[in-house]
């Protein structure tokens, strides 16, 4: 959400990858909260998507595995640039056992959701 600008309506910024796979790989970085928090925002999501372009239900089932990669990205993102002098500095928490020992609980939780049935939007 931090990508959201409001001005005179929303402008979405910095979206490094959008566009370049399927739709809910642009969508899914939307939602937040638990899972029935996210459902709703999934619908409301949706139904503007919609209004332009008709979405394939059957995204649905990527949302957990895009958000692993994603997962995996970042530390590779931050891996990458450790050497430039900035990013110690901007990241002092990335090269730390803590932060490792969070990454590899996060994407257990992951491997978890991904065997769960994917969300679906509320009715609402």
């Amino acid at each position: 959400m931090g990508n959201v600008l409001w001005l005179d309506g929303p402008h979405f910024v910095d979206f490094d990858d959008a566009r370049m796979g399927p739709a809910v790989q642009d969508l899914w970085m939307l939602l937040g909260g638990d899972a029935e928090e996210a459902a709703i925002q999934l619908a409301h999501v949706l139904e503007g998507y919609e209004q332009f372009h008709e979405f394939d239900d059957r995204e649905l089932n990527l949302i957990e595995a895009l958000r692993t990669l994603r997962l995996i990205h970042y530390s590779a993102w931050l891996a990458r640039r450790w050497n430039d002098p900035a990013f110690p500095l901007a990241f002092p928490w990335f090269n730390t056992p803590r932060y490792w020992q969070e990454r590899i609980l996060e994407l257990r939780e992951q491997i978890a959701l991904m065997q769960e049935p994917p969300l679906r939007p509320a009715r609402l």
